[in-house]
């Protein structure tokens, strides 16, 4: 996947990824079709942070959902 490209494609998947990394057990309220492409540098950041760790802890993941919470349109 080509994220260098904004698109609402590249951010639900990037939502998507994001969910699945964290094992979010609210997935389900953090739909990716909420999250508008006009934060797109914003998901990305959150994206490459998730995906660039092996572990998180329980307040990163929290510090992430509040992140993502905002990021919502």
């Amino acid at each position: 996947m080509d994220l260098s490209q904004k698109s609402q494609d590249n951010v639900e998947y990037m939502i998507e990824a994001i969910k699945t990394k964290l094992r979010m057990a609210t997935g389900a309220a953090m739909n990716a079709s909420a999250f508008h492409i006009d934060r797109y540098d914003d998901i990305l950041d959150v994206y490459e942070v998730v995906m660039g760790k092996e572990r998180l802890s329980i307040s990163e993941v929290e510090a992430i959902a509040k992140e993502l919470g905002q990021l919502r349109s």
